[in-house]
C-alpha cells in the first residue's frame, strides 16, 4: 500500500503539533497505520517546530526522508523554503502567506516579510496553494484558527490523506466544544475561497 507523507512546518505558537494530530486522528479513524514524529526545538520562543505524519501499512520510520514528503503544509514562507528538500518532485505546498518575523531579523532590520520566499517558491515545478491565512482568522475573529485553515486547504488540494468532513469529524472527538463552531467557518471560510479561486 502507498504511503501518504506530510510534512508541517512553523514557529512556535501557530499549531502546527495540534495539526498533526488531526490528521493523525483522521487517519485511525479510517483503520490506517499512522507514525508521527516532531521536532520542536526553542518551539516556546518562536523557534521552528517540523511535524512528521506518515500514513500506510509499510512504514519503517516515523520520521519522512528527503524527497518523501507529498504534501508539506506551512504555517510561514521561510520555513517552506527551509524545509523543500523534504518535498517530493513534483509535490504540493500548502503556504500561509504571512511571514512571522524571527528575533534575529527584527534585531537586524532585515525587512523580512515573506515575499521573496513566495516568489522563490512560485517558481519552482511543484503545486503551490499559497493562503491568506490573516484574511481567514479575521473573518472568524481569532488568529488560533490558522492550522485548521491550512489543514482545509491541504484537504482540498487532495493531495492530503483527509477530507474536509473528516477534519471536522476530528475536530468535534479532539478539541473542545467551544471551539468548534470557529473552526468550522475556518474550513468553510476555506471552501467559499477556493471556489472563487479553484485549486488546480
Amino acid at each position: 500500500m502507498m504511503v501518504n507523507s506530510c510534512l508541517l512546518c512553523g514557529v512556535g505558537g501557530q499549531g502546527t503539533v495540534l495539526a498533526s494530530k488531526l490528521i493523525a486522528f483522521a487517519a485511525m479513524e479510517k483503520g490506517k497505520r499512522i507514525r508521527t514524529a516532531e521536532t520542536i526545538g526553542m518551539a516556546q520562543r518562536g523557534g521552528c517546530v517540523v511535524s512528521h505524519v506518515r500514513i500506510g501499512d509499510e512504514i519503517f520510520s516515523p520520521m519522512i526522508p528527503l524527497k518523501g514528503a507529498d504534501i508539506l503544509i506551512a504555517f510561514e514562507p521561510a520555513e517552506a523554503v527551509r524545509c523543500l528538500p523534504y518535498l517530493k518532485d513534483g509535490g504540493t505546498v500548502v503556504v500561509n502567506q504571512k511571514a512571522v518575523r524571527p528575533v534575529t531579523a527584527s534585531l537586524a532590520d532585515s525587512g523580512y516579510d515573506g515575499k521573496e520566499m513566495i516568489a522563490h517558491l512560485k517558481g519552482l515545478p511543484i503545486r503551490l496553494i499559497v493562503v491568506d491565512g490573516d484574511a481567514i482568522c479575521q473573518k472568524c475573529g481569532s488568529p488560533r484558527v490558522l492550522n485548521v485553515a491550512l489543514l482545509a486547504a491541504a484537504a482540498k488540494s487532495g493531495a492530503l490523506a483527509m477530507t474536509a468532513e473528516e477534519l471536522k469529524y476530528a475536530i468535534q472527538k479532539r478539541l473542545p466544544e467551544k471551539f468548534h463552531q470557529i473552526n468550522f467557518a475556518a474550513i468553510e471560510a476555506v471552501e467559499i475561497e477556493t471556489e472563487r479561486n479553484p485549486i488546480v
